[in-house]
């Protein structure tokens, strides 16, 4: 059975591997000249589990109108001409609620530490040196505000077992000692043990290449125009005005996937959030990260590769600009020379800008469709690396009619179209992986 998976990236290429290893015959296309070239080719880096959470919690509104007129502001509102913009933000809005944050923060806990054990064994299986450290997340609190908030994640963290440590200033010293000069600035810390970090990018060419040793083919440099149907099922993708037809479709298309859907009746709430990261060559290792600091005050991601700092952060809600301000690149310097001043050059970062797909409640959107062999695995925004491995495992079980290893409860698109009052299909079909949920 042929299984064509549109998106290369981090996201895709795990899918195709899941599948192929399920018995399906896949081809993966792309329109970039290889894998991971757009989202996932300069990530924060960090495989988070225990901080995945979506953006829409408690506060937020509040937090917003203040980052309005904040220069180095966590969450960049852009007003533009597009209605999906303004209707992806009042959807997220709705979510800002205690309720929906504990419900939307568990599942996206649920399929990140999944993910975890699938990248974990994936990694053992295939030998992969992706410049992988499993030496946990550490998240910086600067004020007494920020530790006290940090309350409602620990108690999620808590009832999912997930490990943690609250620790004062000594506490963050001996797990990160470069921050020996600046730790009078923090209040706290929550450190995260169980927490990875590696180079997305590079992992993604080299599941690539196990891929295709394992049969799988990859079509790069190919644009998807259009998918046709014919009453319940895909028929056929437009690809540079070539038809190709295949038995089941999955679409992996980050950001772009909405637009791949609307001819199709399908209305996906997932908006691009534009962020920024900064590479930098370490300059004196003993002074750089161990592993990964958030810096809660900025929203800013701190990672240790082998022999680069990766700096990642900012939400941008401005459609798909992929322009780089100045600005942006100074926030990440600032951050990062502010933490670690003597471990690496900020002059020689390498800036960039991609678009990560999110959904207005955190939890991406991966399973079945109202057509029956079509499939999606996108909006994870944020957590894309985090999520990945999980996401195509889970999906290619779905697909291969085998029981997933994690709930299926509100991970696919149908927890929006039961809100709107429309009705879903009435039963979980292991086909199609189409399940009503709340």
């Amino acid at each position: 059975m042929h299984v064509l998976v549109l998106g290369g990236g981090v996201i895709g290429t795990s899918s195709a591997w899941y599948l192929s290893r399920a018995g399906f015959e896949v081809t993966v296309v792309d329109r970039e000249p290889g894998p991971a070239l757009e989202t996932s080719f300069a990530n924060a880096g960090q495989i988070s589990p225990g901080y995945a959470a979506p953006w829409a919690a408690p506060g937020v509104p509040l937090k917003a109108l203040k980052w309005l007129f904040s220069r180095n502001a966590a969450l960049v509102i852009k007003p533009g001409l597009d209605p999906r913009q303004y209707i992806w933000l009042l959807q997220m809005l709705r979510n800002c609620t205690a309720k929906r944050y504990a419900i939307n923060k568990a599942r996206m806990l649920r399929l990140a530490r999944y993910s975890a054990e699938c990248l974990n064994e994936l990694a053992d299986e295939l030998g992969l040196d992706y410049e992988g450290r499993k030496l946990g997340t550490l998240q910086l609190f600067r004020t007494q505000a920020q530790l006290d908030a940090a309350g409602s994640d620990i108690a999620v963290l808590e009832q999912y077992g997930v490990p943690f440590e609250l620790l004062d200033r000594v506490g963050i010293v001996k797990v990160e000692p470069a921050l020996a000069e600046v730790a009078h600035q923090f209040t706290g810390a929550l450190g995260l043990p169980e927490d990875q970090t590696g180079d997305c990018a590079l992992f993604t060419r080299l599941l690539a290449e196990r891929a295709k040793a394992a049969g799988v083919e990859f079509r790069f440099g190919a644009t998807v125009e259009a998918l046709e149907t014919s009453g319940e099922r895909v028929i056929r993708a437009r690809i540079d005005g070539d038809v190709v037809r295949a038995d089941k479709y999955v679409l992996a298309l980050g950001s772009y996937t909405p637009r791949l859907l609307a001819p199709l009746g399908i209305d996906l709430p997932v908006y691009p959030l534009k962020g920024y990261s900064l590479t930098v060559p370490i300059g004196n290792a003993a002074m750089a990260p161990v592993s990964t600091v958030l810096d809660e005050t900025y929203k800013v991601a701190v990672t240790r590769f082998d022999q680069r700092i990766r700096v990642g952060g900012t939400a941008g809600v401005c459609g798909f600009d992929l322009s780089k301000p100045a600005r942006r690149r100074v926030m990440l310097e600032k951050v990062v020379a502010g933490l670690y001043p003597q471990g690496g050059d900020v002059k020689q970062g390498e800036f960039w800008a991609g678009l990560r797909p999110a959904t207005p409640d955190g939890t991406p959107v991966v399973g079945g469709t109202q057509y029956r062999n079509l499939f999606l695995n996108t909006g994870h925004g944020t957590l894309g690396w985090t999520m990945a491995c999980g996401s195509g495992r889970y999906l290619a079980d779905l697909m291969a009619g085998v029981m997933p290893h994690i709930n299926s409860e509100g991970l696919d698109i149908s927890r929006y179209r039961w809100r709107r009052g429309q009705t879903p299909p009435g039963r979980h079909d292991a086909a199609s992986g189409f399940a009503v949920s709340g």
